[in-house]
């Protein structure tokens, strides 16, 4: 398999991994649609499309549109690597039909076109999220394993942001969340995801084309958006810092996640090409270890020399879950994927790279008031 498309292509995952392809002798076509909200207002100051631009082949287009598909997805590509979404969880909840269209209906097109113009393609790689599983896999000293809903606004108005068994209502202990856990998605955003795994994998059956599904934890490292508000904590974080912004924490600061960097992530892709036992399977990815966001903020602080004030608030959004850290068993198991950056390696790689961006303007509290505006942050 030589020729890859990979949509979302000028993005953070995608530029690192279509370098890394390109580098390993593939011919690589990028289809983008180069993003406001993640480029900014000129695309051609983009940190991650200038990654790529004149190294591979670039299409501008949306994953909605199937004119892009037709341009883009020829008879002659042998690997598919969806990577295009729209992917902020906040969002979403009040920008349903943008995630719709693109998340879903983007993935419908794709697999329309291979199922009914048999294309030619060998392989399908699809970006999936951890957001499927919603608040994840708990244990209950009463009733076990279980997979609480999410938390009650009414519990969380009064500052407890403890997750509750779903039988008991008893407080809970995060276990490891694997990829037999239910998937039961608080977010519209985890909904798409969802589905697009779902729908790749049931199509990809039907007509003997291999699918793998990659259940990303947070991503980053160099390259990560600072101009978009909307997703990716370090990122926000870090306009904060060097806008010279207090950092509002959500909830009591101690809600934790699973940070994977972004040399994992795309060597975790690479190894499910040529391997036949990944087919139709799906699979976590992650570091291993989970940090609370208090600690990150402060880290972040540190390295920065920066004096602005952190202050947990007590606030929360609808939809956001409270701890989260992958078991990475099975993709250890079938891909032989090992985490090789470590947090305190990664964080600093990209605080280095950060250091050496443009300031870019703080809109976090513009995100945070659309959100005031439909309900969703309390």
């Amino acid at each position: 398999m030589k020729k890859v498309l990979i949509t979302g292509g000028a993005g953070f995952i995608g530029s690192n991994l279509a370098l890394k392809l390109k580098n390993k002798g593939y011919e690589v076509i990028v289809l983008d649609n180069l993003s406001k909200q993640i480029h900014g207002e000129n695309p051609e100051k983009s940190y991650t499309y200038s990654l790529i631009k004149g190294k591979v082949k670039f299409i501008k287009g949306n994953v909605k549109d199937r004119s892009a598909w037709d341009e883009a997805l020829t008879n002659d590509i042998d690997l598919v690597i969806h990577l295009a979404a729209e992917t902020g969880t906040g969002q979403s909840m009040y920008e349903i039909e943008k995630y719709i269209d693109t998340n879903i209906k983007g993935t419908a097109i794709l697999l329309d076109k291979i199922v009914n113009e048999k294309l030619n393609v060998k392989k399908l790689i699809v970006a999936s999220s951890r957001a499927i599983y919603g608040e994840g896999k708990f244990y209950c000293e009463e009733h076990g394993i279980v997979y609480p809903e999410s938390r009650k606004d009414e519990d969380m108005k009064k500052g407890d942001f403890n997750v509750k068994c779903p039988i008991c209502g008893k407080n809970v202990k995060m276990e490891l969340t694997d990829e037999e856990s239910k998937s039961h998605p608080t977010s519209v955003y985890g909904y798409t995801k969802k589905a697009q795994e779902e729908l790749s994998i049931l199509v990809g059956k039907s007509i003997n084309l291999p699918v793998v599904g990659f259940r990303f934890q947070n991503v980053y490292g160099p390259g990560q958006s600072l101009k978009n508000p909307y997703t990716g904590i370090l990122s926000i974080f870090s306009t904060q810092i060097k806008n010279g912004n207090d950092i509002n924490i959500f909830e009591d600061g101690k809600e934790t996640r699973d940070f994977v960097y972004i040399d994992d992530i795309t060597d975790a892709i690479i190894l499910s090409i040529d391997n036949d036992e990944a087919n139709y399977e799906v699979f976590n990815v992650g570091s291993g270890e989970k940090l609370d966001v208090l600690t990150i903020a402060n880290v972040l602080k540190e390295k920065y020399n920066s004096n602005v004030n952190i202050k947990i608030s007590g606030n929360y959004r609808l939809g956001d879950i409270k701890d989260n850290q992958a078991d990475l068993t099975k993709i250890h198991k079938i891909l032989g994927y090992e985490p090789k950056v470590n947090f305190k390696t990664g964080i600093s790689n990209f605080v280095d790279w950060v250091e050496k961006q443009e300031i870019e303007e703080d809109n976090y509290e513009k995100s945070i008031e659309e959100m005031k505006l439909k309900g969703l942050y309390k």
